[in-house]
Order: C-alpha cells, then sequence, then structure tokens
C-alpha cells in the first residue's frame, strides 16, 4: 500500500492511509486473526457473510426497483427533512390521543 505526502503533511497522509486501510479491510482482517480460528468456523463465518452479502444486494436491488421503500427517502418518519435541532430526540414516541377507560357493566345491575 502506497500513500504519497504532500507537502510534509504527515497527519493528512496519515489519515488518507487509515482510509485506505478501512476501505481494504486490513484492521478488520487484523482484528479477526488475533485469535486462531478453527476452519469449521471459519467457513461459517464466510457463509453468514456470503448470504449477508447477497441480501444486501437484493434489498439495494428491489429499493432501486420501488419495489422496496428506500428508508434515507422515507420522508413521513418524525423529524425527517428538519434540522436535528428540531428532531424528537431519540427513541422518544410521538404524541399519542389519551386513552379512553373502558366502563364495565355493572353486575349487580338488572338488565330487561
Amino acid at each position: 500500500m502506497q500513500v504519497l505526502v504532500r507537502d510534509n503533511n504527515i497527519d493528512q497522509a496519515l489519515r488518507f492511509l487509515k482510509k485506505k486501510m478501512q476501505r481494504e479491510g486490513v484492521f478488520r482482517e487484523m482484528k479477526q486473526r488475533r485469535f486462531y480460528e478453527k476452519p469449521s468456523e471459519r467457513t461459517n463465518r464466510e457463509k453468514a457473510e456470503a448470504i449477508r452479502r447477497a441480501r444486501k444486494v437484493a434489498r439495494k436491488k428491489l429499493q432501486r426497483e420501488g419495489l422496496l421503500p428506500d428508508p434515507r427517502k422515507d420522508k413521513d418518519k418524525a423529524g425527517a427533512g428538519k434540522p436535528p435541532w428540531q428532531r424528537p430526540a431519540f427513541g422518544s414516541r410521538p404524541p399519542q390521543a389519551p386513552r379512553q377507560e373502558r366502563t364495565e357493566p355493572d353486575p349487580t345491575a338488572k338488565t330487561a
């Protein structure tokens, strides 16, 4: 992997290198190789990753074709299209109408 350093700007070159390594998956692989992984566990993990990738591709295709709603274009969510300071807090619910109490018929009252 190669990174050019422009105008002796090491910080910028380091940021670019980290970004490049992140895209290539170097950090993820280093984390996985910290401990030994049995071959059977490895195949199971790789199969699960392949299934996840295939599902993601299928979901993206359906979103492009309009058969699934695109979550990025969902405008009817609470706070969509508003600046962050006007959006409701994370985990808060929209206001609901007050519940009406159920009135049970009086068991002692006689019905005609």
